[in-house]
């Protein structure tokens, strides 16, 4: 946890009686400090979607929680760290898939078969995506150096495999287009799509990177049958 600066919306604003009780458990806290931690996330999801990071306080949180803000400190200490903790879940998604396919042979059936599983793992996560969509400027603020590392390592996975040589290009190019598809929905269009059922996005979602990464003959062939040549 983080120490909060004087001045901020955090414990070293309090007078020092409050800072003293906000050290320690406080009284309306249940004993689960892990699911608590979840469960203020969960409300401050909930609120930074409806009403931007910026226009949701820590009160808001607290009192949608039945906490006070005092309780609310000892697992959070400003609102920037609340913030953090959401954006990290998202590198979760796909974490121990990736390094599974990182650690041995790439093929492309081993993308199709990743992605697929990324794809439902994103889509149980749609409202992180939607909040990340709509408070894209303060999100940007956020720099920390842990943060900033597990980014650089996730890129360089992506990097390492996409440039494998045992791979031909055609396939590395599809690769990238097919994880392209899959976050240019979720992450950057997420509102465009918020009426859209969650399966019924996932269908259409699934097929249209298996389109992408469809061997060629088939591609040929299904080209073909469209356009009735292939009769």
């Amino acid at each position: 946890m983080t120490r909060a600066t004087a001045g901020q919306d955090g414990p070293a604003g309090l007078p020092g009686d409050q800072r003293s009780r906000a050290a320690e458990p406080a009284p309306d806290q249940p004993p689960e400090a892990g699911s608590t931690r979840e469960r203020i996330l969960d409300v401050a999801l909930d609120l930074f979607i409806e009403k931007g990071f910026d226009g949701t306080s820590l009160r808001e949180i607290a009192e949608k929680l039945g906490f006070t803000k005092a309780a609310l400190y000892y697992h959070y200490a400003s609102k920037d760290d609340i913030l953090m903790a959401l954006h990290m879940r998202l590198h979760d998604v796909g974490r121990d898939g990736l390094k599974q396919l990182t650690d041995g042979p790439v093929s492309l059936a081993a993308w199709e078969s990743l992605v697929d599983t990324v794809v439902g793992q994103m889509l149980a996560q749609r409202k992180l995506y939607l909040m990340h969509e709509r408070n894209q400027a303060a999100l940007e603020k956020l720099h920390r150096k842990d943060h900033d590392a597990e980014h650089e390592d996730l890129q360089q996975r992506f990097r390492q495999m996409l440039a494998d040589p045992a791979i031909s290009l055609r396939d590395r190019v599809r690769m990238a287009c097919s994880l392209g598809a899959v976050f240019s929905v979720l992450f950057m269009a997420g509102d465009a799509f918020e009426g859209t059922t969650t399966q019924e996005l996932g269908e259409l979602l699934r097929q249209t990177v298996h389109d992408i990464l469809a061997p060629e003959e088939k591609a040929e062939v299904e080209l073909n049958s469209s356009s009735g040549t292939g009769r």
